[in-house]
């Protein structure tokens, strides 16, 4: 469990304000380090063989103006690609998402550190107008990408979680979804959230990513 909570414990949060081709969006911002060289780290998240093993399965014609699509529904354009240091796609959910073309981006930024690490810094941009903020606020998106964080940090450790369902559905899994949300409360209020709405939303989130298992 300390592992875990070491884990979270390393990453910097923060939500923002921003613009997605629909308009204005708001930002769940998300910077850690990685005792990972520059390039291994961006090979492990663009190379499909190695994205698979620690996020998902994916598909498509995965180069800069391609699409891709992942095997939990996501997809989208690969907008930008400066290897090693960037990499931009809009990112969408579901049969659905293209009647909002352009509500969501992820941006990841990679940087060397000084002693051959490297800095992570992901931004997903979201419609303001998206109907899952003003239930989750910014834990909507936040927890996942928690989630998928420490996914990678175990991968690049030489380690890894057997399957992610099985993960976050165990004690260990479910406890780091519980502060994850809690976390991501404080920067939303932080951030300037009405201090009802935060509670409000930290609790549905919660109950989303970690439900009473009775």
């Amino acid at each position: 469990m300390r592992d875990v909570l070491n884990e979270l414990a390393a990453v910097q949060r923060a939500m923002g304000d921003g613009r997605v081709p629909a308009g204005e969006a708001y930002t769940v911002e998300l910077r850690r380090r990685y005792d990972a060289e520059i390039d291994d780290v961006w090979d492990a998240i663009t190379d499909p063989g190695r994205l698979r093993r620690w996020l998902k399965p994916v598909t498509g014609d995965l180069r800069l103006g391609g699409k891709f699509e992942l095997d939990g529904g996501e997809h989208g354009d690969i907008l930008r690609c400066e290897p090693p240091r960037l990499l931009k796609v809009s990112w969408l959910y579901g049969p659905d998402a293209d009647a909002w073309p352009g509500t969501s981006e992820v941006e990841v930024r990679l940087a060397p550190g000084p002693a051959g690490d490297t800095e992570l810094e992901l931004i997903h941009a979201a419609f303001v107008g998206e109907p899952s903020f003003p239930t989750y606020g910014p834990g909507a998106g936040g927890v996942g990408w928690d989630l998928a964080l420490l996914t990678l940090a175990r991968f690049l450790a030489g380690g890894g979680i057997a399957g992610h369902e099985e993960f976050e559905k165990s004690p260990e899994g479910r406890e780091f979804s519980r502060r994850s949300a809690a976390a991501w409360g404080r920067a939303h209020l932080a951030a300037g959230g009405e201090p009802e709405h935060v509670a409000a939303a930290v609790e549905a989130t919660t109950r989303f990513y970690a439900p009473d298992p009775a």
